[in-house]
């Protein structure tokens, strides 16, 4: 074929993809404003949100320094034990959630037994309900249990995660292969060692997954500890976050000046989920790579 041939080719086929593009870029466009509009007004003092400037880019006086002293100040430094709360609630949420479904997700994909199937068709439809939904009977059975304003009742509801579970049942019916694991039991190791020594070196990318998602979504999560939560020594940092909010559209005039720390708390508030995804994000691409040469 000659050069003429192909650089006509490569010509018919730039329209074909020029929509999808375009649609790709209005997409990142969308989720990238809101997060820009947040790094430029979080530099802003009350009279650079409220004077009428460019609300997508920075004023002459930026503040980040000030504005970080006061939200570490302010309320006597209260946002500094949210954002504690906030790490604690995630990573121990997060970390037992991953345990429980990596340990029930291997037992669904690779034993049989009694009721195997009922249990898992449970399973798929614990994944069709929403969580909102079920924040009121998990409110009144922990306060039955007399465990409401406690932390306990913000990281014990997070343990059940019914998508993780499904998640590492998908993954481990196809990453960890049976024959290497009764090549493993033919070799004399137990059950607890064949998983610690061969399946679950396997299912790393798995893990990492459901690890973020799971530490995602208790440091994002806002209904359950407003629910189970009234001192607010005890709050996740999103829920004081809405606090201010409520105290600063209360006060109108009067609470100006907690915009400018609200809209940076919420900046920093998502540091740590960016550096999380940033760091774990090879994980996945080894997954990928194993997964496309199967």
């Amino acid at each position: 074929m000659s050069a003429t041939d192909l650089e006509g080719r490569r010509v018919r086929r730039t329209p074909r993809y020029l929509p999808l593009h375009i649609v790709l870029a209005l997409l990142v466009l969308y989720f990238l404003i809101p997060f820009w509009w947040v790094v430029v007004n979080s530099s802003k003092d009350s009279a650079g949100l409220f004077g009428g400037g460019n609300a997508l880019w920075f004023s002459s006086d930026i503040n980040y320094i000030e504005n970080l002293k006061q939200l570490f100040t302010y309320n006597g430094g209260l946002y500094a034990r949210w954002l504690a709360n906030s790490a604690l609630y995630a990573f121990a949420g997060g970390i037992g959630a991953t345990v429980l479904a990596v340990l029930a997700g291997y037992g669904f994909a690779k034993y049989t037994f009694v009721g195997r199937r009922a249990a898992f068709s449970i399973l798929l439809g614990a994944v069709m309900v929403p969580a909102t939904a079920l924040v009121i009977p998990t409110f009144i059975l922990f306060s039955q249990a007399g465990l409401t304003d406690t932390i306990w009742s913000v990281i014990l509801p997070t343990l059940l995660n019914p998508f993780g579970v499904f998640l590492v049942n998908l993954y481990a019916r196809d990453a960890v292969p049976d024959e290497l694991l009764d090549a493993a039991r033919v070799d004399g190791a137990g059950e607890f060692r064949t998983f610690v020594k061969v399946a679950l070196p396997m299912l790393r990318p798995v893990i990492v997954t459901v690890l973020l998602l799971s530490v995602v979504s208790s440091w994002n999560n806002y209904f359950l500890p407003l629910a189970m939560l009234v001192d607010n020594r005890l709050f996740p940092v999103t829920v004081g976050i809405g606090l201010w909010q409520s105290t600063a559209s209360t006060y109108g005039a009067a609470g100006t000046n907690l915009w400018s720390i609200i809209i940076l708390g919420s900046l920093v508030s998502i540091i740590p989920l960016i550096i999380a995804f940033l760091s774990l994000q090879r994980y996945w691409r080894g997954g990928l790579t194993v997964g496309a040469l199967k």
